[in-house]
């Protein structure tokens, strides 16, 4: 391992475990308030040649949730897609299937995190019955099917629609062909995880 703190690993990591364990020591190390990676430009510059991520994170556009820094991943490391409660269009989808085929990352990662206020706002949509108009009624078209599988007058709504809506995403990522394709020959493998606002912490999910 290079003993420049702003650069990635020497050689690269290449498969779905490493890729794990990698995110997951990164996420201690912010946790513990010993990140490696200070995104400084030097880092920048020297993974401004050819790309070779090892992972790819679907994450909510949440600013509270910034996904290089709580797994402490520097440049060239991570490709990052956000949307609301990482809601997926055919943007998403089109960008998750290039880090696949294009990118070659051998894992893919779906982060929902808590107090998430895309689902807290669904779930008060569906208790009003008032769903909004335009393009928020499609995060919360989009969301509302693991509101309604937790039950929407369920006190812990939010919180277990959140982690439901996780899995859901997680099953849906692996009806696309490329990415099924690549799952099912054992080249990426794909995990939902939650992310605590409160302590920094990203937890598996089963």
């Amino acid at each position: 391992m290079t003993t420049d703190p702003s650069a990635g690993p020497s050689v690269p990591i290449t498969n779905a475990h490493e890729a794990l364990a990698e995110l997951l020591a990164g996420n201690k190390r912010f946790v513990s308030g010993r990140p490696e990676h200070g995104h400084q430009v030097s880092a920048a510059a020297a993974a401004s040649g050819r790309q070779q991520p090892h992972a790819v994170v679907l994450g909510c556009i949440d600013s509270r949730v910034p996904l290089e820094a709580i797994f402490d991943q520097t440049f060239g490391s991570i490709c990052v897609v956000r949307s609301g409660a990482h809601v997926l269009d055919r943007a998403v989808l089109g960008s998750v299937g290039f880090a696949v085929a294009e990118l070659g990352v051998p894992l893919i990662m779906v982060l929902g995190h808590k107090r998430c206020g895309a689902v807290a706002s669904t779930v008060a949509a569906l208790r009003a019955g008032e769903i909004p108009a335009g393009e928020i009624g499609y995060l919360v078209d989009e969301i509302a099917p693991a509101v309604r599988g937790v039950g929407v007058e369920d006190p812990e709504a939010p919180e277990k629609a959140m982690r439901a809506h996780v899995g859901r995403t997680v099953r849906r990522l692996n009806a696309v062909d490329v990415v099924a394709d690549a799952v099912g020959s054992g080249r990426v493998a794909m995990v939902g995880a939650v992310y605590d606002l409160d302590t920094g912490l990203v937890d598996l999910l089963p």
